[in-house]
């Protein structure tokens, strides 16, 4: 989608102002429709041919109000862009249209020009979730962000929502659940992506060291301290600054954090210059923060500061739609970045990856793979592969319980992978097959012939005239 050939929607109220914007947008953009009421733009959203790329609504209208406009935008399409006007805005109003799903918060008296400069921006913006869309399409995008659960698919699109503000952000979620990466795609898909962006893990330095880490220090600040050292907050100016496992932080430093966050100001330890920072501020934690404030631990006022936007990740095992892609996707990068052979999964390597908890989540998922990679005994992944140092679900027969996925699974679908396993195991004779699943062979053969199951050795036996039974279906 070129700049030009976007399709934009003004809905607002007061005619004069309402042709001023689109006439202004108009020198920049082809298609812009316009709407004098709330009614009236649900009914050009819903009817038009092709979804808007960008909606600017008054947030006060006559019938229907600019947020019922904004959520009909959003159910039509969640890529569209919206912008809200009003004059009535407040810090309050504009988080809650944050959260709604807005993309801007403008005040009035409007300027023409920076509307025109914030409509170019949301549709940059909009071509860029376009072009995030296509990667994951092709399971080119980093692992981290397959989305094929509805909950996933909706941490992703709210954290690319946001992506274009400086609105502080709360990544939350187990370990290893991909916290990180969405802090990288905040990071990537903002008007900072030029900028820096730096990482700070909170847990794992000690709270003088993180003060030092965080702030910087003058020379002479503490034993040790030889040289001047520039802070991580003056390294991420203009840029974005992710505060990994945030809930690990002392009281004094948490105190710390909040007057940076409230007042862009700061002092390196052992010195009195105060220094102002520019850094938009991502902050994530395994833990559960409301505790820590119930317990005392966390500091009621600075998690609010950090919670403007909250963007959870569910464990793995609570997203199943997404394990197996994840699981493919991450078997085809080992394999590359280990240069080894491509390799698949046998279905007892699948069945033991469905059966396993993950709780270590896309972290593990990803460790327990590359090194199944390296251990290998041969060119699919087996279950053997998969457990070795670690617990393997129970598959013995007398122990063995199909998991049910959550979204459920038809019984064709087992029973077709099932036969596949079987097959597997007994190297494609299906004689042995039918022996292992307790059917007899023509039972089988007909189980085979009606699912298309096919190997490369029924069809060479079958060529050669050879009517082996045990291998010929």
């Amino acid at each position: 989608m070129s700049g030009s050939a976007a399709r934009l929607l003004v809905v607002e109220d007061n005619d004069t102002l309402r042709r001023g914007v689109k006439r202004a947008l108009r020198e920049s953009f082809h298609s812009v429709d316009d709407a004098a009421s709330g009614d009236e733009a649900l009914g050009r959203i819903q009817s038009s041919a092709h979804p808007y790329d960008v909606v600017v609504t008054d947030l006060r209208l006559p019938g229907a109000d600019g947020v019922a406009v904004l959520r009909a935008a959003l159910e039509r399409d969640p890529r569209t862009r919206v912008l809200l006007m009003t004059a009535y805005g407040t810090i309050d109003t504009a988080v809650e249209a944050m959260r709604a799903g807005a993309f801007d918060f403008v005040q009035k008296p409007l300027d023409l020009e920076q509307i025109e400069l914030r409509v170019e921006r949301a549709v940059e913006h909009r071509r860029l979730l376009d072009e995030v869309s296509e990667l994951r399409a092709e399971r080119s995008a980093h692992a981290g962000l397959v989305a094929e659960s509805a909950s996933t698919r909706a941490a992703v699109e709210l954290a690319t929502r946001v992506s274009a503000t400086r609105t502080t952000v709360l990544v939350t979620g187990e370990t290893g659940t991909g916290k990180e990466v969405i802090a990288l795609l905040i990071h990537e898909l903002s008007p900072r992506a030029a900028g820096p962006l730096v990482k700070v893990n909170c847990a794992a330095l000690p709270e003088t060291l993180l003060e030092s880490e965080l702030f910087g220090h003058e020379r002479g600040a503490f034993t040790g301290a030889d040289r001047q050292r520039i802070g991580r907050f003056e390294q991420a100016s203009g840029g974005t600054l992710f505060l990994d496992e945030v809930g690990d932080m002392s009281s004094a430093t948490q105190a710390k954090l909040l007057r940076v966050l409230q007042e862009q100001e700061f002092h390196r330890l052992g010195g009195s210059r105060v220094l102002r920072t520019d850094a938009r501020i991502v902050a994530a934690t395994n833990r559960d923060l409301l505790a820590q404030i119930r317990a005392g631990a966390f500091r009621e006022d600075l998690y609010f500061r950090l919670n403007v936007i909250n963007v959870h990740l569910a464990p793995l095992r609570e997203r199943p739609e997404d394990l197996m892609v994840l699981a493919r996707v991450l078997l085809e990068r080992s394999t590359a970045e280990l240069e080894q052979p491509p390799q698949g999964f046998a279905p007892d390597g699948l069945a033991w990856i469905r059966a396993h908890s993950w709780p270590g989540n896309v972290r593990e998922l990803q460790n327990t793979i590359e090194r199944a990679v390296l251990l290998a005994e041969g060119p699919r992944i087996r279950a053997h592969d998969l457990g070795a140092g670690v617990a393997a679900p129970d598959t013995g027969a007398a122990g063995w319980r199909f998991r049910l996925p959550p979204e459920g699974v038809t019984l064709r679908a087992v029973e077709r992978e099932l036969v596949l396993a079987a097959l597997e195991r007994t190297d494609w004779v299906q004689k042995n097959a039918a022996d292992l699943l307790g059917v007899s062979r023509r039972k089988l053969n007909y189980m085979i012939q009606r699912m298309g199951i096919t190997h490369p050795t029924w069809r060479r036996n079958r060529g050669s005239g050879a009517g082996d039974s045990s291998t010929t279906p």
